[in-house]
């Protein structure tokens, strides 16, 4: 059991009937009244955010979510496959499960899996991946120095933008959390 007094911001817990993670949260003590705790909440299975109030002693059942490392392998145009590294089992997912950051994942890299009793409801792929540029503008000399940015089509199929001295066939490290260009690699 966890009371609204003890919350902290990636605890999950269930809240009618679904689990909930805290991204935010204020402790309030008005001048007159009694204390309460502000906060903002994610449904971990939907996505949705809600803002709630709380009052410090309400208490809540944990929700303990699983995240294991799996090994993606392929898609067979509607499913993905994704294989557990020490049983060697595998398992399917649906497009929907996988997030609009799995476009920068490529086959055998390994993602983390996140599911509550056994109902996966995420993929979490690496914080940080090098792919090879494959189509973009050429560059040109005396590109370097100014700020300015164009389109570059990545191994995997996604488009970001990257620095004009970046050719086809350069290796580059993302953020997959932003889908943001680092660096070369």
């Amino acid at each position: 059991m966890v009371t609204a007094g003890d919350f902290k911001n990636g605890l999950t817990f269930e809240m009618d009937g679904s689990v909930m993670q805290v991204v935010e949260f204020q402790h309030v003590k008005p001048g007159k009244g009694a204390a309460f705790v502000r906060t903002k909440l994610k449904n971990v299975i939907t996505g949705a955010v809600i803002e709630k109030t709380f009052s410090p002693t309400e208490k809540f059942e944990n929700a303990y979510v699983e995240r294991k490392d799996m090994e993606y392998l392929y898609n067979d145009g509607e499913l993905y496959y994704f294989m557990d590294t020490e049983t060697y089992e595998q398992i399917p997912l649906d497009a929907n499960k996988l997030g609009d950051n799995f476009r920068f994942v490529k086959e055998n890299m390994i993602c983390k899996i996140v599911s509550f009793k056994g109902n996966v409801f995420q993929v979490e792929p690496p914080m940080f991946v090098e792919l090879e540029v494959t189509d973009t503008e050429p560059g040109f000399k005396g590109d370097t120095a100014t700020g300015t940015t164009k389109p570059a089509t990545l191994e995997t199929g996604a488009v970001i933008k990257v620095p004009l001295f970046i050719d086809i066939g350069t290796r580059i490290r993302i953020d997959t959390r932003t889908g943001e260009y680092i660096e070369r690699a």
